[in-house]
């Protein structure tokens, strides 16, 4: 049964004939961001050599980059909000790309850390102001299924892209051009922008900024953020890291309280309070959890076990991107106006959990053509259908004003997800491998069978903490369908900009 609900008033921009042109711009600047997340990855040991960094500080070429990026997240949605997003996407861009020159000229240790933060800094501003672009440009449904469907595809399967791109870089040309290969990026994507994009009037929040929430969800958040890092290196026991797990719980719950009482929060708890949001929010996280995971331990069983060189890796996982890409883009894009979004996203999280299910039968010689194949393309398909319509039924909807703060929680999520994983999956796969071993060594005698009994622990660890990842898939699962429950995620018209005198009669189908 359908009916005609009169929807907030917006002014719609459908008289804007660039916002095809602008996405372009769009999906380029956040596949740049989407490729230095795993770029680096590939040339960290060539770096690491060449700046002598040691073995103990190399963890903050990422950490920099994880800590700047994910504490700054909010106040960086916010700046889009109060700036003008358009203002914020270039300003991102050209930082990014100065701090990524700085990077690629590193002649010291401190140098490049100092430009992985600065990197991160940016990234912050420019991440959630692409993707609110993208929330008040497209407010079609059609069309907003097919930007959201090209925006997820990048999104999921840039990292992929990233590890194909750094490996020919680093194998063929320098580490160095990892950084260097960002400043084109941004420079196309900070010229088209200039020229193309033309944000919705009125949708800017002229309200005064929220220092203590600001302080509060910074200093939180780079508290979390390290302490899930410090417990991937020094162990979930030690002194500092649980001191950074306390000291970010006091701060987020203070961050609460303050947004609670607040004129002008910087993150409206009406943003996160809304059931589909947060339910979006807390599906999404999980899912990178497993993803990070799953990356990274596959990154290695190609190189160290199946001895992959890093070009060969990359090319490895493009059967991954294929399945994103298709995800996203045929099955997100064109079911998303005609289903709800949670029988995407839940369909979407128990495929991926099927194809990671795939990859716990690991062994030294498994086939890359019978395992790893149909687990990569399970994989990329389940994800790329759900994370299309999450993207967008999570900006959907919330007032123009919110919308920079709303997608910077999306980013959030995402950051968030990716340091717990990263931390949680590698101490799960270290002490079964240690478990393994413990067993397992003694009956050999020779060095080539404790080679082979060390491999095989290390292969032993990667499934088991991938099993573990397949069960957070499906609690990923069971929170899209329980939690939300919003009708077809392109069937309501999205605000786009606060003009006072437009009004549109949306159909809304009732479920």
């Amino acid at each position: 049964m359908s009916e005609a609900l009169k929807a907030p008033r917006i002014a719609a921009p459908t008289g804007d004939t660039n916002r095809w042109k602008a996405l372009v711009f769009i999906a380029l600047a956040q596949l740049m961001v989407v490729l230095d997340s795993t770029i680096v990855n590939i040339a960290l040991p060539s770096a690491q050599k060449d700046l002598g960094i040691s073995d103990g500080n190399r963890q903050w070429v990422v950490t920099a980059y994880a800590l700047a990026f994910g504490g700054l997240l909010l106040f960086g949605g916010r700046i889009a909000d109060k700036w003008g997003r358009r203002r914020a996407f270039t300003t991102g861009l050209i930082g990014f790309a100065l701090a990524s020159a700085v990077g690629g000229l590193a002649t010291s240790g401190p140098m490049m850390f100092g430009a992985r933060a600065l990197q991160g800094v940016f990234g912050a501003l420019l991440a959630p102001a692409a993707l609110s672009l993208l929330a008040v440009m497209f407010t079609d449904a059609k069309e907003r299924a097919k930007a959201f469907g090209i925006y997820g595809a990048i999104a999921g399967g840039g990292g992929a892209v990233g590890l194909i791109l750094g490996g020919f870089l680093t194998e063929y040309l320098d580490w160095r051009w990892t950084f260097f290969v960002n400043v084109p990026f941004a420079v196309v994507a900070a010229t088209g922008a200039l020229l193309v994009i033309r944000e919705p009037e009125g949708g800017r929040n002229r309200a005064p900024l929220d220092i203590p929430g600001v302080l509060l969800s910074t200093l939180g958040l780079v508290a979390l953020v390290y302490g899930f890092t410090r417990a991937e290196s020094d162990g979930w026991g030690d002194t500092l890291t649980v001191s950074m797990f306390v000291a970010s719980a006091v701060l987020l719950l203070a961050f609460v309280l303050v947004e609670s009482r607040v004129k002008a929060p910087l993150l409206p708890l009406r943003v996160v309070r809304d059931r589909n949001r947060g339910g979006i929010y807390l599906s999404l996280g999980l899912a990178i959890i497993g993803m990070f995971g799953l990356f990274l331990f596959l990154t290695y069983y190609l190189q160290i076990v199946q001895g992959y060189s890093p070009v060969k890796t990359g090319f490895a996982f493009l059967p991954m991107v294929a399945g994103m890409i298709t995800g996203s883009t045929q099955i997100g894009a064109r079911l998303m106006t005609r289903v709800r979004a949670r029988l995407l996203m839940g369909p979407g999280f128990l495929v991926a959990g099927l194809g990671m299910l795939l990859l716990t039968r690991l062994e030294i010689g498994s086939s890359y053509a019978t395992l790893l194949l149909p687990a990569m393309l399970l994989l990329g398909l389940g994800m790329g259908s759900a994370f299309m319509p999450a993207m967008s039924l999570a900006t959907q909807g919330v007032e123009p004003r919110d919308a920079g703060v709303a997608s910077a929680m999306v980013n959030t999520s995402q950051q968030v997800g990716g340091a717990i994983g990263t931390a949680l999956l590698n101490t799960i796969a270290a002490s079964a491998k240690t478990s393994y071993l413990k067993d397992h060594i003694a009956g050999a005698a020779t060095k080539p069978q404790q080679q082979l009994v060390a491999l095989q622990g290390m292969v032993h660890g990667y499934s088991t903490a991938i099993g573990f990842a397949v069960g957070i898939l499906g609690v990923a699962a069971l929170i899209a369908f329980t939690f939300v429950n919003a009708g077809r995620p392109g069937a309501t018209t999205v605000a786009a900009g606060a003009g006072a005198q437009d009004e549109v009669q949306v159909p809304v189908v009732a479920h």
